[in-house]
């Protein structure tokens, strides 16, 4: 019974991999040429897995792909001048701003990237 329920759960992380995250198949036959994808779908599907539960902990009425919707206008530029490096951030909407808090998570600033 606990292997079915492990490869249930392997089985929806690779769903999640496809339609949510949308990670394409690799096809590379070299060890090292496979392994940096596998991680990169690892840690998404990790990251992915913590940002829904922390909308659950938090009784967030979103769903991940909502949050991530919410989230993906933050932009960070920066420029180089002069030797001189300026950086600056768009402004958070308060929807953005109430979703940070919610998760728990600390608000970018330019400072601090």
């Amino acid at each position: 019974m606990a292997r079915y329920k492990a490869l249930a759960d392997i089985e929806r992380g690779f769903r999640v991999l496809k339609s949510e995250i949308d990670i394409a198949p690799v096809y590379h036959r070299l060890p090292e040429r496979i392994r940096a994808p596998a991680m990169i779908g690892f840690l998404a599907l990790l990251l992915h897995r913590v940002l829904r539960r922390r909308l659950k902990h938090s009784d967030s009425a979103l769903s991940v792909e909502q949050a991530l919707r919410t989230l993906e206008s933050i932009q960070l530029h920066q420029v180089t001048v002069n030797n001189q490096t300026l950086r600056g951030l768009t402004a958070m909407t308060p929807e953005q701003i109430t979703l940070f808090d919610q998760l728990g998570a600390c608000r970018p600033s330019p400072k601090g990237l």
